[in-house]
């Protein structure tokens, strides 16, 4: 009968946990946030026990797995809402390599070693520095690289101004520019900032996609 019981339990939590993953939503297993993760670790952690501990009541492992369900669903329409939420629960990418010279002082902030680097470039067949125009730490740990264009052009890259309605000030302040030239573009443009979703910069222009632009399914 135990391993009748062993048996039952595996299946069904094979079966719901599936189910609360597909409610959570989809993505890639190496895109996942550490908050995800958090999840993801509490969720097997506690079915594990559930199978070893199969005397026990199988709600003892249902009732926390809403819960963690119910607060992963609650903290993504937060972040969604709230950009400084966001950046407190899954933090912001960082820029480790700016035109080509390193960041020390962002890589010892995360904790990013000299060999993690070399071995991300090592993996994109980048056997120069000087190669690299732009390095940026995602927050699920991905390195994303963007290398000089032929002839060691500049690359048009985007900088992000505005996200959700909130200024990017580190972005200004890496395009030497101030707020007061990113409100001078808005008023000219009868914008407020609350009305942008997003805003970015590219090729010495300034592209923006307003709230109501946007189109929902």
């Amino acid at each position: 009968m135990d391993l009748v019981s062993v048996i039952i339990r595996t299946v069904f939590f094979y079966i719901f946990v599936l189910i609360i993953m597909r409610i959570m939503g989809k993505r890639e297993i190496a895109k996942l946030s550490i908050q995800d993760l958090v999840v993801s670790l509490l969720i097997a952690e506690l079915v594990a026990i559930a199978i070893e501990n199969y005397k026990d009541s199988i709600l003892l492992t249902i009732i926390p797995i809403i819960i963690l369900l119910f607060f992963e669903i609650s903290a993504g329409f937060l972040s969604l809402k709230f950009n400084k939420f966001r950046n407190f629960i899954e933090g912001k990418p960082s820029l480790i390599i700016n035109r080509g010279i390193i960041n020390y002082k962002e890589m010892l902030k995360q904790r990013y070693s000299l060999d993690d680097l070399l071995l991300e470039l090592r993996n994109n067949n980048i056997k120069d520095l000087k190669d690299v125009e732009y390095a940026v730490l995602e927050n699920n740990g991905h390195l994303n690289i963007f290398k000089y264009s032929f002839l060691g052009l500049n690359t048009d890259l985007p900088f992000p101004l505005i996200l959700d309605g909130v200024i990017q000030k580190d972005t200004l302040s890496y395009l030497e520019k101030t707020e007061k030239w990113l409100y001078d573009y808005l008023n000219e443009s009868n914008l407020n900032k609350e009305d942008v979703f997003y805003a970015f910069y590219k090729n010495n222009k300034i592209y923006v996609i307003k709230r109501n632009e946007l189109s929902y399914k």
